[in-house]
C-alpha cells in the first residue's frame, strides 16, 4: 500500500476533510494517477450538502482532474507509465449498447460512478481499515488514486495540467449542451441561464455554432461581465429580461434554445426556460438539483401545441475522450478560450474556503493545485 493526502466526506451533510488515504495496487483495467489539479465543479458541492446522496461513506471528492500515470495495472491496453491523462467522470467501456452506438456518455459503467468503487464492485483507498469510495470512480481531490483505465483520456503533455482538468467536465458538458443539446444553428438565438464553469463553455458553444442572439442571465454581474468576454451578444441579471429581449429580436416569438446550467437547479428555473423559448424551441437541462425533487410546473398543452422540447444532458451528450481531445485541440489553436476559465487556484486544505468562494459568486471556477 501507498499513502496520500485527499479531501473526503465523511458524514452527509457535511464538509470536505483532509485526511491520509491507503491505497491499493491498481488491479485489472486500472492505473495509479498522480493528480496535479483538479476542478471544483458544482456537482461534487451536491454531495455535501445532501442534494446528491451517496450510498457509501467515506468519500473521496472531486471528479474533475489532470495528472499523470505513475503505474499500471494488468490488462490495460492503452495507457503507460508518464502518460498526462484527464478523468473522466463518466467512464467509457468502448463495448456496452451504449458505447457502441456512438452514446459514450452512458455508458453502462456509470452504474459505478455514485456508488465509487470500481468496475469488480470492490474499493481502492482505505482509510483506517474502512473502505473508501471515489467520486465517480476518480476521486480527484485526492494526489493520487486508483482509476479505471475507461475514466481517463491521454493528452498532449504540452497542454497546462490546471485548464487540462477542467476538460473533464466543465468544459465538454457545456460545450456539448449548445451543439449536441440544443443543436445551436447559424442565426439562432440562445439563452444562456447560470454562466458559471458550464454555462461559460455553453455560451462558447453557441457562439462558435453561429448563434445571432447568445444572451448570457446570472445574478452576478461580474459573471454577466465575464460571459461578454466569453461571446455573449447580451448579459442580463434576470431570466424576465433576457426572455423580454430574445422575443424583441424573433419576431415575438422567443429563444430559439435556453440552455439551464443552474448550480442548484429547480423545476421552476427549467419551468421559466419553457416559457422563453418559441415553437419548435429546446430547453436543455444540464443543471443538477436535489435527486428527490421531481415535476415541472409547466403548461403542457403549450409544451404539445409549440411543439416544444426538454432535453436532458450528461457529459455535453458526447463521447468523453472524443470530445476531450478535440477541445483540447481547439485550446492549443488558439479557438477555445480555457485559462480565462480559471479565477482562483487553492491548495487541497483550503478546499472549503473555495467553496465558499464559489457560493460568493467569486468563482467562474476554482482550481486545486494538488503541487501548490
Amino acid at each position: 500500500m501507498m499513502r496520500t493526502r485527499a479531501a473526503a466526506l465523511l458524514e452527509q451533510p457535511g464538509k470536505w476533510q483532509i485526511v491520509d488515504i491507503d491505497l491499493d495496487e491498481p488491479k485489472e483495467h486500472e492505473v495509479r494517477v498522480r493528480f496535479a489539479a483538479a476542478g471544483l465543479c458544482h456537482s461534487d458541492d451536491h454531495a455535501t450538502t445532501g442534494d446528491m446522496p451517496t450510498p457509501h461513506l467515506p468519500l473521496i471528492g472531486g471528479h474533475e482532474g489532470a495528472g499523470v500515470v505513475e503505474e499500471v495495472g494488468p490488462g490495460v491496453r492503452d495507457l503507460a507509465v508518464g502518460d498526462h491523462v484527464v478523468a473522466q467522470f463518466v467512464p467509457s467501456c468502448g463495448r456496452c449498447e451504449a458505447c457502441s452506438s456512438g452514446r459514450g456518455n452512458l455508458c453502462d459503467l456509470g452504474m459505478y460512478a455514485l456508488t465509487g468503487c470500481m468496475t469488480d464492485g470492490t474499493y481502492r483507498a482505505h482509510l483506517d481499515g474502512a473502505d473508501v469510495a471515489q467520486m465517480t470512480m476518480v476521486g480527484t481531490f485526492a494526489q493520487h488514486a486508483i482509476v479505471p483505465e475507461y475514466s481517463l483520456t491521454r493528452i498532449d503533455p504540452g497542454i497546462p495540467f490546471p485548464v487540462a482538468a477542467l476538460l473533464s467536465c466543465g468544459v465538454p458538458t457545456g460545450w456539448g449542451s449548445a451543439e449536441y443539446g440544443a443543436e445551436v444553428s447559424a442565426g439562432d438565438t440562445v439563452i444562456v441561464m447560470g454562466v458559471g464553469g458550464v454555462g461559460m463553455n455553453a455560451v462558447q458553444g453557441a457562439r462558435a455554432r453561429g448563434a445571432a442572439h447568445v444572451i448570457a442571465v446570472d445574478p452576478v454581474a461580474s459573471k454577466r461581465d465575464k460571459a461578454l468576454e466569453f461571446g455573449a451578444t447580451r448579459a442580463f441579471g434576470d431570466l424576465g429580461e433576457a426572455a423580454d429581449f430574445a422575443r424583441s429580436v424573433t419576431n415575438g416569438q422567443g429563444a430559439h434554445s435556453a440552455i439551464v446550467t443552474v448550480g442548484v437547479t429547480t423545476g421552476e428555473h427549467v419551468a421559466q426556460a419553457v416559457n422563453a423559448i418559441g415553437k419548435f424551441g429546446t430547453v436543455v437541462v444540464t443543471g443538477i438539483g436535489d435527486v428527490r425533487d421531481e415535476g415541472l410546473p409547466i403548461n403542457l398543452w403549450a409544451l404539445s401545441m409549440m411543439q416544444k422540447r426538454i432535453q436532458g444532458v450528461i457529459f455535453g451528450m458526447g463521447t468523453p475522450s472524443y470530445e476531450i481531445t478535440r477541445l483540447a485541440r481547439m485550446y492549443q489553436a488558439g479557438t477555445l478560450k480555457l485559462d480565462e476559465l480559471i479565477t482562483t487556484t487553492y491548495r487541497l486544505d483550503e478546499i472549503n474556503q473555495a467553496y465558499a468562494d464559489m457560493h460568493a459568486g467569486r468563482n467562474i471556477r476554482g482550481v486545486i493545485l494538488h503541487d501548490g
